[in-house]
């Protein structure tokens, strides 16, 4: 009969408490507790300064720099000009028609929204086709009602979300039809699909960007004009384009053969079989790949500069480069970097609830 005594277990809150939890993440090993230690070496250094920097000594009412303290931020610069970060050089009596236009994507989107709602493929597949049309009208103009805005005025945030919106609802299709067509069995549509990706994919953005701004409109007849934002659109659109191909292409792969069997059993046609049987299961496998190309189209958008266009960072630089609020520099730019921030966490966190709702870790 044993007669040795089992070791008393430490307390509850020590094993799942806060202490419980520290001792498991920052003191676990003699390394673990080194890098914590220095950690919080750093963060006094850091924070204390930066906290006295932002909050303690910082101004929000100064009208221009000179008003502004000297050992603190000036945060005077967001409220002053956030109808430019915003919008950048948009008239500011013609802003109804960027609110119209937001309203009616909101309005637009609610039906896609409804899980009981019949035949919504084809509704978004309509209204992704309608309603550039009927925005770009609102946004640009034209007519004796509504007067024209040149699209040099566009900017800020507004302008942001316009390239990264139609570069992402256009970049899909691309992707999907690229990807379809480099796994062809058709020879010539195989080396076209394969010969565009590789081509795009070889060259940064601001060489497309300023491929599309030169060379773009000599593909057109003597006399024709293409706006400068819808050559920005084209280019992002075809740049992420062939980087969503490869993802949906790796999705592809992954799918089991016996899926590709099953489908040819059941006598379905090629696009019987890739709409109902492939893609449904490829694009949930590469969910986080795809948001992940999302996330850095909107990133990418601040490299429109070299067409002559004001998104959302190149505003803030803008703003600061005048007189009035010459050497706020970071306030400017931190602001834009959290507008960047916020749309990009927000992206990230909508894929786990997607993931989370489509069972994309093949839980049982």
């Amino acid at each position: 009969m044993a007669t040795e005594s089992l070791p008393l277990a430490p307390p509850i809150a020590e094993r799942h408490g806060p202490i419980g939890w520290m001792r498991r993440n920052l003191f676990a090993t003699p390394f673990d507790i080194v890098l914590t230690l220095l950690v919080l070496v750093v963060l006094v250094m850091i924070v204390p300064p930066l906290f006295r920097w932002a909050v303690l000594n910082a101004s929000w009412t100064a009208v221009n720099r000179e008003q502004c303290p000297v050992g603190g931020a000036c945060w005077a610069i967001i409220p002053s000009r956030i109808h430019q970060y915003l919008f950048g050089l948009y008239p500011v009596d013609q802003y109804w028609r960027i609110f119209a236009g937001g309203i009616l994507l909101i309005v637009g989107c609610v039906p896609l929204m409804l899980p009981q709602m019949p035949r919504k493929a084809l509704y978004g597949v309509c209204f992704a086709i309608a309603y550039p049309f009927v925005a770009g009208w609102l946004f640009a103009g034209g007519g004796p009602l509504q007067p024209t805005v040149d699209s040099p005025l566009w900017g800020g945030l507004f302008l942001t979300l316009i390239i990264s919106i139609v570069g992402i609802v256009a970049s899909f299709p691309i992707g999907i039809v690229l990807a379809l067509g480099r796994r062809s069995t058709m020879p010539v549509v195989k080396a076209l699909c394969v010969s565009f990706i590789e081509l795009v994919r070889g060259v940064p953005l601001v060489t497309v960007l300023f491929m599309a701004s030169v060379m773009l409109p000599l593909f057109f007849p003597p006399g024709w004009t293409i706006d400068r934002v819808m050559r920005a659109l084209i280019g992002v659109s075809l740049f992420s384009g062939a980087y969503m191909a490869e993802v949906i292409r790796g999705g592809l792969q992954a799918i089991p053969k016996g899926q590709f069997e099953a489908a040819d059993a059941m006598g379905l046609g090629y696009w019987q079989k890739t709409r109902l049987v492939i893609l449904p299961q490829a694009l949930r496998l590469v969910i986080p790949g795809i948001v992940n190309s999302f996330i850095s189209l909107f990133k990418d958008t601040s490299l429109v500069f070299i067409m002559g266009l004001y998104d959302l960072l190149n505003i803030a630089k803008l703003i600061i480069s005048g007189q009035e609020w010459l050497g706020h520099d970071v306030e400017s730019y931190i602001f834009a970097g959290f507008g960047f921030w916020i749309f990009c966490f927000a992206m990230s966190r909508y894929s786990q609830r997607l993931e989370r709702k489509l069972h994309t870790g093949h839980k049982h």
